[in-house]
């Protein structure tokens, strides 16, 4: 009965040390990872304002073509807004889905007014008059996204 008792806390006491260093390894090797967690967090608390440029695309005076020539401008204007988009300078684009003089919204990110207005006026519909750009200073969290 002795021996059978010494055997058992042999067993408890083997067991026991080894379930410590398995702690010890997965605390050791979690640790990094942990504190790579820690600063995800620190940094997902970080809000930076930027500036971008609201445009607000109305209806403009010009607007006796015919159906095949707006065909023409609404597929150049696309191909404007895709490059904007691509160079970095167009971060959201899209119609505004009620009638009325709105027509859609961009928002631009430029370094200044003047660029902003620049890269407006290359639009397609914007150089004939079909639309006008309203262009006004917006602020909102650096690299904000739509959810």
């Amino acid at each position: 009965m002795k021996k059978i008792l010494a055997l058992l806390i042999v067993v408890i006491l083997c067991s026991n040390a080894q379930d410590k260093k398995t702690i010890e390894e997965e605390r050791k090797a979690s640790g990094p990872l942990l504190l790579l967690k820690e600063k995800e967090k620190k940094e997902e608390k970080k809000w930076e304002m930027k500036q971008y440029f609201l445009v607000l695309l109305k209806r403009g005076p010009v607007r006796d073509q015919d159906s095949i020539e707006v065909e023409k401008l609404q597929k150049a204007h696309i191909a404007n807004i895709e490059r904007l988009y691509n160079e970095g300078k167009m971060d959201i684009a899209g119609p505004i889905g009620a009638e009325g003089d709105l027509r859609g919204i961009f928002i631009i990110n430029a370094a200044s007014f003047e660029e902003a207005k620049a890269l407006c006026d290359s639009d397609p519909m914007i150089k004939i008059g079909r639309l006008v750009a309203e262009i006004y200073p917006w602020w909102a969290g650096k690299g904000s996204i739509l959810r």
